[in-house]
Protein backbone atom coordinates (compact mmCIF):
# COMPACT_ATOMS: atom_id res chain seq x y z
CA UNK A 1 0.00 0.00 0.00
CA UNK A 2 1.39 3.24 -0.85
CA UNK A 3 2.48 6.28 1.31
CA UNK A 4 0.21 9.21 0.64
CA UNK A 5 1.87 12.32 -0.44
CA UNK A 6 2.20 15.04 2.51
CA UNK A 7 -0.40 17.79 1.42
CA UNK A 8 1.53 20.77 -0.18
CA UNK A 9 0.37 23.87 2.01
CA UNK A 10 0.42 27.02 -0.75
CA UNK A 11 1.56 30.46 1.00
CA UNK A 12 0.17 33.54 0.31
CA UNK A 13 3.01 36.19 -0.91
CA UNK A 14 3.67 38.85 1.57
CA UNK A 15 1.60 41.76 0.37
CA UNK A 16 4.00 44.50 -1.59
CA UNK A 17 4.55 47.65 0.51
CA UNK A 18 3.65 51.10 -1.64
CA UNK A 19 4.42 54.68 -0.09
CA UNK A 20 2.63 57.31 -2.17
CA UNK A 21 4.62 60.67 -2.73
CA UNK A 22 1.65 63.36 -3.52
CA UNK A 23 -1.30 60.61 -2.86
CA UNK A 24 -3.77 63.49 -2.84
CA UNK A 25 -2.97 64.41 -6.38
CA UNK A 26 -4.90 63.09 -9.72
CA UNK A 27 -2.11 60.00 -10.31
CA UNK A 28 -1.94 59.61 -6.02
CA UNK A 29 -5.78 59.42 -6.32
CA UNK A 30 -5.93 57.02 -8.89
CA UNK A 31 -2.89 54.90 -7.21
CA UNK A 32 -5.19 55.10 -3.78
CA UNK A 33 -8.42 53.82 -5.86
CA UNK A 34 -6.66 50.85 -7.55
CA UNK A 35 -4.94 50.22 -4.07
CA UNK A 36 -8.63 50.06 -2.37
CA UNK A 37 -9.54 47.57 -4.80
CA UNK A 38 -6.32 44.83 -4.01
CA UNK A 39 -6.01 45.34 -0.38
CA UNK A 40 -4.81 41.69 0.10
CA UNK A 41 -1.71 42.77 -2.34
CA UNK A 42 -0.26 45.62 -1.09
CA UNK A 43 -0.45 47.08 2.09
CA UNK A 44 0.22 50.87 2.44
CA UNK A 45 3.88 52.10 4.40
CA UNK A 46 3.54 56.38 3.48
CA UNK A 47 1.44 58.85 2.04
CA UNK A 48 1.84 62.43 1.58
CA UNK A 49 0.26 65.92 -0.19
CA UNK A 50 1.52 68.97 -0.19
CA UNK A 51 -1.65 71.02 1.67
CA UNK A 52 -4.85 68.68 1.09
CA UNK A 53 -4.88 67.09 5.13
CA UNK A 54 -8.38 66.29 5.04
CA UNK A 55 -7.98 64.04 2.08
CA UNK A 56 -4.58 62.87 3.15
CA UNK A 57 -6.20 61.95 6.67
CA UNK A 58 -9.10 60.04 4.92
CA UNK A 59 -6.63 58.15 2.21
CA UNK A 60 -4.68 56.93 5.26
CA UNK A 61 -7.18 56.01 7.34
CA UNK A 62 -8.80 53.89 4.80
CA UNK A 63 -5.26 52.46 3.55
CA UNK A 64 -4.63 51.68 7.07
CA UNK A 65 -1.14 54.03 6.20
CA UNK A 66 2.23 53.74 9.00
CA UNK A 67 3.23 57.13 8.25
CA UNK A 68 1.49 60.53 6.98
CA UNK A 69 3.23 63.39 6.30
CA UNK A 70 1.89 67.27 4.80
CA UNK A 71 4.81 69.49 3.83
CA UNK A 72 3.00 72.91 4.65
CA UNK A 73 4.78 72.87 8.43
CA UNK A 74 1.81 75.35 9.06
CA UNK A 75 -0.47 72.07 8.83
CA UNK A 76 0.91 69.75 11.51
CA UNK A 77 -1.53 70.38 14.15
CA UNK A 78 -4.40 70.29 11.49
CA UNK A 79 -3.37 66.59 10.44
CA UNK A 80 -2.67 65.40 13.98
CA UNK A 81 -6.18 66.10 14.80
CA UNK A 82 -7.82 64.50 11.94
CA UNK A 83 -5.94 61.39 12.61
CA UNK A 84 -6.01 61.57 16.24
CA UNK A 85 -6.59 57.84 17.65
CA UNK A 86 -5.61 56.40 14.47
CA UNK A 87 -2.10 55.13 15.36
CA UNK A 88 -0.65 56.29 12.09
CA UNK A 89 2.63 58.15 12.79
CA UNK A 90 2.45 62.12 11.51
CA UNK A 91 5.24 64.65 10.31
CA UNK A 92 5.25 68.10 8.71
CA UNK A 93 7.48 69.90 6.64
CA UNK A 94 9.55 69.13 3.59
CA UNK A 95 12.05 66.69 6.00
CA UNK A 96 8.78 64.99 6.41
CA UNK A 97 8.35 64.24 2.99
CA UNK A 98 12.16 62.48 2.79
CA UNK A 99 11.43 61.04 5.46
CA UNK A 100 8.37 58.87 3.87
CA UNK A 101 10.95 58.37 0.60
CA UNK A 102 13.16 56.75 2.68
CA UNK A 103 11.23 54.35 4.61
CA UNK A 104 11.08 50.97 3.38
CA UNK A 105 8.41 49.67 1.09
CA UNK A 106 8.95 48.23 -2.25
CA UNK A 107 7.27 50.43 -4.47
CA UNK A 108 7.22 54.42 -4.19
CA UNK A 109 4.70 55.92 -6.17
CA UNK A 110 6.21 59.31 -6.96
CA UNK A 111 3.85 61.44 -7.78
CA UNK A 112 4.33 65.31 -6.59
CA UNK A 113 4.36 67.96 -8.89
CA UNK A 114 7.09 69.72 -9.93
CA UNK A 115 10.80 70.16 -9.17
CA UNK A 116 9.83 69.83 -5.35
CA UNK A 117 9.64 65.94 -6.07
CA UNK A 118 13.51 65.81 -7.28
CA UNK A 119 14.91 65.54 -3.31
CA UNK A 120 12.44 62.55 -2.02
CA UNK A 121 12.12 61.09 -5.29
CA UNK A 122 16.37 60.74 -5.46
CA UNK A 123 15.66 59.72 -1.58
CA UNK A 124 13.87 56.55 -2.32
CA UNK A 125 16.11 55.23 -5.39
CA UNK A 126 19.34 55.55 -2.91
CA UNK A 127 17.20 52.71 -0.99
CA UNK A 128 16.59 50.55 -4.68
CA UNK A 129 13.27 50.39 -4.66
CA UNK A 130 10.94 50.31 -7.60
CA UNK A 131 9.91 54.00 -8.34
CA UNK A 132 6.68 54.45 -10.17
CA UNK A 133 8.01 57.62 -12.31
CA UNK A 134 4.78 60.03 -12.38
CA UNK A 135 7.27 62.89 -11.71
CA UNK A 136 8.68 64.15 -15.23
CA UNK A 137 10.70 67.26 -13.46
CA UNK A 138 12.76 65.00 -12.10
CA UNK A 139 14.43 63.81 -15.35
CA UNK A 140 13.60 67.06 -16.85
CA UNK A 141 15.41 69.06 -14.35
CA UNK A 142 18.18 66.74 -13.14
CA UNK A 143 18.47 63.93 -15.43
CA UNK A 144 21.90 62.63 -16.21
CA UNK A 145 22.25 63.43 -12.01
CA UNK A 146 19.38 61.28 -11.58
CA UNK A 147 19.85 58.34 -14.20
CA UNK A 148 23.21 57.79 -12.63
CA UNK A 149 21.91 57.38 -8.92
CA UNK A 150 19.47 54.72 -10.35
CA UNK A 151 22.00 52.81 -11.76
CA UNK A 152 24.03 52.87 -9.37
CA UNK A 153 21.21 52.03 -6.33
CA UNK A 154 20.19 49.36 -8.67
CA UNK A 155 16.47 51.12 -8.79
CA UNK A 156 13.81 50.39 -10.93
CA UNK A 157 12.55 53.02 -13.34
CA UNK A 158 8.60 52.43 -14.41
CA UNK A 159 7.79 55.17 -16.42
CA UNK A 160 4.06 55.75 -15.08
CA UNK A 161 3.19 59.28 -17.58
CA UNK A 162 0.96 57.15 -20.53
CA UNK A 163 3.50 58.00 -23.46
CA UNK A 164 6.49 56.57 -21.48
CA UNK A 165 4.69 54.02 -20.00
CA UNK A 166 3.40 52.90 -23.59
CA UNK A 167 7.05 53.08 -24.53
CA UNK A 168 8.48 51.18 -22.03
CA UNK A 169 6.13 48.46 -22.62
CA UNK A 170 6.87 48.11 -26.45
CA UNK A 171 10.31 49.04 -26.08
CA UNK A 172 13.01 46.23 -27.16
CA UNK A 173 15.98 47.08 -24.79
CA UNK A 174 18.13 43.87 -25.59
CA UNK A 175 18.14 45.33 -29.15
CA UNK A 176 18.08 49.13 -28.78
CA UNK A 177 19.83 49.68 -31.99
CA UNK A 178 17.21 48.27 -33.80
CA UNK A 179 15.21 51.05 -32.97
CA UNK A 180 14.79 54.00 -35.72
CA UNK A 181 12.37 56.71 -33.72
CA UNK A 182 10.04 56.75 -30.88
CA UNK A 183 6.91 58.48 -31.49
CA UNK A 184 4.95 60.25 -28.21
CA UNK A 185 1.70 61.27 -29.09
CA UNK A 186 -0.06 64.14 -28.08
CA UNK A 187 -3.92 64.73 -27.29
CA UNK A 188 -3.12 68.79 -28.61
CA UNK A 189 -4.89 69.43 -25.83
CA UNK A 190 -8.13 72.20 -25.70
CA UNK A 191 -6.70 74.68 -27.95
CA UNK A 192 -5.33 72.52 -30.79
CA UNK A 193 -7.48 74.16 -33.13
CA UNK A 194 -6.88 78.12 -32.17
CA UNK A 195 -5.36 80.45 -33.36
CA UNK A 196 -2.46 83.15 -31.91
CA UNK A 197 -5.18 85.67 -31.68
CA UNK A 198 -8.16 82.91 -30.23
CA UNK A 199 -5.60 81.97 -27.70
CA UNK A 200 -4.74 85.64 -26.56
CA UNK A 201 -7.90 85.94 -23.73
CA UNK A 202 -7.99 81.80 -23.00
CA UNK A 203 -8.92 81.90 -19.32
CA UNK A 204 -7.75 79.56 -16.64
CA UNK A 205 -11.17 77.99 -16.78
CA UNK A 206 -10.58 77.18 -20.25
CA UNK A 207 -7.12 75.85 -20.15
CA UNK A 208 -7.32 73.10 -17.49
CA UNK A 209 -10.91 71.46 -19.29
CA UNK A 210 -8.89 69.05 -20.99
CA UNK A 211 -10.61 66.82 -23.71
CA UNK A 212 -9.74 63.40 -22.52
CA UNK A 213 -7.64 63.65 -19.48
CA UNK A 214 -8.67 64.50 -15.78
CA UNK A 215 -4.94 66.25 -14.48
CA UNK A 216 -4.25 68.42 -12.24
CA UNK A 217 -4.22 71.92 -12.50
CA UNK A 218 -0.50 72.89 -13.34
CA UNK A 219 -0.14 69.83 -15.75
CA UNK A 220 -3.64 70.86 -17.33
CA UNK A 221 -2.11 74.06 -18.33
CA UNK A 222 1.14 72.10 -19.34
CA UNK A 223 -1.28 70.35 -21.60
CA UNK A 224 -3.15 73.24 -23.31
CA UNK A 225 0.45 74.99 -24.17
CA UNK A 226 2.14 71.72 -24.79
CA UNK A 227 4.72 72.33 -22.40
CA UNK A 228 3.85 69.00 -21.44
CA UNK A 229 4.85 67.17 -24.50
CA UNK A 230 8.16 69.30 -24.29
CA UNK A 231 9.00 68.00 -20.95
CA UNK A 232 7.97 64.36 -21.91
CA UNK A 233 10.38 64.51 -24.96
CA UNK A 234 13.40 65.29 -21.81
CA UNK A 235 11.86 62.75 -20.13
CA UNK A 236 12.33 60.39 -22.88
CA UNK A 237 15.70 61.11 -23.88
CA UNK A 238 16.99 60.33 -20.49
CA UNK A 239 14.55 57.00 -20.12
CA UNK A 240 15.75 55.38 -23.16
CA UNK A 241 18.55 54.91 -25.04
CA UNK A 242 17.45 56.97 -27.85
CA UNK A 243 19.07 60.57 -29.02
CA UNK A 244 17.28 63.85 -29.26
CA UNK A 245 17.07 63.51 -33.00
CA UNK A 246 15.39 60.11 -32.68
CA UNK A 247 12.13 61.53 -30.33
CA UNK A 248 9.32 63.03 -32.31
CA UNK A 249 5.98 64.39 -31.49
CA UNK A 250 2.51 63.28 -32.96
CA UNK A 251 -0.77 64.91 -32.01
CA UNK A 252 -3.37 62.50 -31.85
CA UNK A 253 -6.54 63.78 -29.91
CA UNK A 254 -8.42 60.84 -29.31
CA UNK A 255 -5.59 59.78 -27.28
CA UNK A 256 -6.35 55.92 -27.73
CA UNK A 257 -2.63 54.93 -29.22
CA UNK A 258 -0.41 56.55 -26.29
CA UNK A 259 2.65 56.34 -28.06
CA UNK A 260 4.75 53.91 -30.65
CA UNK A 261 8.53 52.65 -31.36
CA UNK A 262 9.33 52.41 -35.18
CA UNK A 263 12.17 49.76 -35.79
CA UNK A 264 14.38 49.53 -38.70
CA UNK A 265 12.48 46.88 -40.37
CA UNK A 266 9.43 49.51 -40.68
CA UNK A 267 7.58 47.60 -37.82
CA UNK A 268 5.67 50.37 -35.76
CA UNK A 269 5.02 49.13 -32.23
CA UNK A 270 2.40 50.58 -30.33
CA UNK A 271 0.57 50.30 -27.12
CA UNK A 272 -3.28 51.46 -27.02
CA UNK A 273 -5.99 51.81 -24.21
CA UNK A 274 -8.32 54.27 -22.83
CA UNK A 275 -7.08 57.43 -21.60
CA UNK A 276 -7.28 56.80 -18.15
CA UNK A 277 -4.61 56.70 -16.14
CA UNK A 278 -5.03 54.09 -13.84
CA UNK A 279 -3.48 52.01 -16.73
CA UNK A 280 -0.12 52.88 -16.58
CA UNK A 281 -0.22 53.04 -12.75
CA UNK A 282 -1.42 49.58 -12.58
CA UNK A 283 0.94 48.38 -14.70
CA UNK A 284 3.73 50.20 -12.66
CA UNK A 285 2.34 48.89 -9.38
CA UNK A 286 2.51 45.19 -10.67
CA UNK A 287 5.43 45.39 -12.71
CA UNK A 288 6.67 42.96 -14.03
CA UNK A 289 3.74 41.55 -13.96
CA UNK A 290 0.11 42.74 -14.82
CA UNK A 291 -2.96 43.41 -12.37
CA UNK A 292 -6.76 44.23 -12.99
CA UNK A 293 -7.46 47.98 -13.39
CA UNK A 294 -10.93 49.22 -13.75
CA UNK A 295 -10.54 51.22 -16.89
CA UNK A 296 -13.08 50.98 -19.71
CA UNK A 297 -11.92 48.29 -22.42
CA UNK A 298 -11.23 50.40 -25.07
CA UNK A 299 -13.66 49.35 -28.20
CA UNK A 300 -11.92 50.42 -31.64
CA UNK A 301 -14.98 49.86 -33.60
CA UNK A 302 -17.04 52.47 -31.49
CA UNK A 303 -14.18 54.75 -32.25
CA UNK A 304 -14.13 54.22 -35.42
CA UNK A 305 -11.47 57.04 -36.72
CA UNK A 306 -7.92 57.85 -35.43
CA UNK A 307 -6.53 60.85 -36.50
CA UNK A 308 -2.83 62.14 -36.46
CA UNK A 309 -1.38 65.84 -37.21
CA UNK A 310 2.12 67.03 -37.11
CA UNK A 311 2.27 69.77 -34.13
CA UNK A 312 2.36 73.49 -35.03
CA UNK A 313 5.34 74.97 -32.94
CA UNK A 314 4.63 78.51 -34.10
CA UNK A 315 1.29 78.22 -32.02
CA UNK A 316 2.54 76.33 -29.57
CA UNK A 317 6.42 77.78 -29.09
CA UNK A 318 6.89 75.81 -25.75
CA UNK A 319 7.58 72.25 -28.03
CA UNK A 320 10.49 74.28 -29.88
CA UNK A 321 11.77 75.61 -26.86
CA UNK A 322 12.10 72.33 -25.06
CA UNK A 323 13.90 70.62 -27.55
CA UNK A 324 16.32 73.62 -27.73
CA UNK A 325 17.27 73.32 -24.16
CA UNK A 326 17.91 69.34 -24.23
CA UNK A 327 20.08 70.11 -27.33
CA UNK A 328 22.47 73.04 -24.97
CA UNK A 329 21.97 70.28 -22.01
CA UNK A 330 23.34 71.08 -18.88
CA UNK A 331 20.94 73.29 -17.08
CA UNK A 332 19.31 74.48 -19.71
CA UNK A 333 15.84 71.86 -18.94
CA UNK A 334 16.14 73.08 -15.56
CA UNK A 335 15.88 76.55 -16.15
CA UNK A 336 12.98 75.93 -18.59
CA UNK A 337 11.27 73.92 -16.06
CA UNK A 338 11.51 76.42 -13.41
CA UNK A 339 10.48 79.46 -15.25
CA UNK A 340 7.58 77.03 -17.10
CA UNK A 341 6.30 76.42 -12.98
CA UNK A 342 6.73 80.22 -12.13
CA UNK A 343 4.79 81.13 -15.54
CA UNK A 344 1.97 78.53 -15.16
CA UNK A 345 1.33 79.74 -11.14
CA UNK A 346 1.16 83.17 -12.38
CA UNK A 347 -1.25 82.42 -15.09
CA UNK A 348 -3.82 80.53 -12.79
CA UNK A 349 -3.09 83.33 -9.93
CA UNK A 350 -4.24 85.81 -13.61
CA UNK A 351 -1.20 88.02 -13.15
CA UNK A 352 -0.44 86.93 -16.56
CA UNK A 353 -1.87 86.07 -20.04
CA UNK A 354 -1.99 82.47 -21.02
CA UNK A 355 0.69 83.30 -24.29
CA UNK A 356 2.87 84.92 -21.77
CA UNK A 357 3.79 81.35 -20.64
CA UNK A 358 5.67 80.35 -22.90
CA UNK A 359 7.21 84.10 -23.40
CA UNK A 360 8.45 83.65 -19.82
CA UNK A 361 10.21 80.84 -20.12
CA UNK A 362 11.82 82.20 -23.69
CA UNK A 363 12.93 85.51 -21.84
CA UNK A 364 14.59 83.07 -19.25
CA UNK A 365 16.27 80.59 -21.31
CA UNK A 366 17.62 83.86 -23.48
CA UNK A 367 18.71 85.79 -20.27
CA UNK A 368 19.86 82.99 -17.23
CA UNK A 369 23.16 81.23 -18.11
CA UNK A 370 22.93 77.66 -18.76
CA UNK A 371 25.74 75.84 -16.79
CA UNK A 372 26.97 72.18 -16.27
CA UNK A 373 25.19 70.00 -13.66
CA UNK A 374 27.47 68.42 -11.33
CA UNK A 375 25.37 67.76 -8.63
CA UNK A 376 22.24 68.88 -6.87
CA UNK A 377 23.39 72.10 -5.68
CA UNK A 378 24.04 72.89 -9.42
CA UNK A 379 20.60 71.79 -9.97
CA UNK A 380 19.23 74.12 -6.81
CA UNK A 381 20.94 77.29 -8.19
CA UNK A 382 19.66 76.73 -11.58
CA UNK A 383 16.00 76.46 -10.62
CA UNK A 384 16.47 79.34 -8.31
CA UNK A 385 17.87 81.65 -10.80
CA UNK A 386 15.67 80.46 -13.30
CA UNK A 387 12.59 81.67 -10.68
CA UNK A 388 13.68 84.52 -9.49
CA UNK A 389 14.17 86.02 -12.98
CA UNK A 390 11.15 84.88 -14.15
CA UNK A 391 8.71 85.79 -11.24
CA UNK A 392 10.04 89.70 -12.11
CA UNK A 393 9.19 89.54 -15.85
CA UNK A 394 6.15 92.07 -16.47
Amino acid sequence: MGVSPTPQVSVAPEPRRVSILGSTGSVGTNTVDLLTRNPDTYSVEALTANSNTALLATQARKLKARFAAIADPERYQELKNELSGSGIEIAAGPDAIVEAARRESDIVMASIVGAAGLRPTLEAVRRGAVIGLANKECLVTAGDIFVKEVAHHGANLIPVDSEHSAIYQVFDFDNFERVDRIILTASGGPFRRFTSNEMTDVTPEQAVAHPNWDMGAKISIDSATMMNKGLELIEAFHLFPVSEDMVEILVHPQSVIHSMVDYVDGSVLAQLGSPDMRTPIAYALAWPDRMSAPSQKLALEDIATLTFEKPDEERFPALRLAREALRRGGSAPTLLNAANEVAVARFLAGKIGFLDIARTVEATLEQVKAGPLTNLDDVAEADRSAREFATNIT
